[in-house]
């Protein structure tokens, strides 16, 4: 996965869009919908891929926010996130924004976000709501 995943990383241009997604994630379907690269890395949770992926591409400095995160359905208001919390730490590492450069969007929506990515990675991670969808910047 790895290698092929740099690939992708390297095909990918200026605001060209990676989603990575959780374990529950119907990612298969996201990539189908338009044709999008598809990659399985079952054995590798979001934060890690998440912190590989942006150590070799910039998060996009035209856009308020480059790096989305799926929200919370009303239903699951009152469930805590801890993942999102890394996702910031991690997104700070690399971005002089930090958390700022982080946004929610609805489910429905990020689900159609997701369907115009260049590339949708499916993970094994098993947190919930732990869906990302990473935006590329000028290199």
């Amino acid at each position: 996965m790895l290698d092929l995943g740099g690939k992708v990383l390297c095909e990918m241009g200026h605001s060209d869009r990676i989603c990575i997604g959780d374990g529950n994630f119907p990612g298969a379907a996201m990539a189908k919908a338009k044709g999008a690269i598809f990659l399985r890395a079952d054995g590798h949770g979001v934060p890690e891929l998440l912190d590989a992926i942006l150590q070799v591409i910039p998060t996009d400095t035209y856009v308020e926010k480059p790096v989305i995160l799926m929200e919370k359905m009303e239903c699951d208001k009152d469930i805590d996130i801890p993942i999102w919390e890394a996702y910031k730490e991690i997104v700070a590492k690399y971005d002089d924004r930090g958390a700022d450069a982080v946004g929610n969007i609805d489910r429905f929506q990020f689900y159609d976000e997701a369907k115009d990515c260049y590339c949708v990675i499916q993970t094994g991670e098993t947190a919930i709501y732990a869906n990302v969808i990473v935006q590329k910047g000028v290199i």
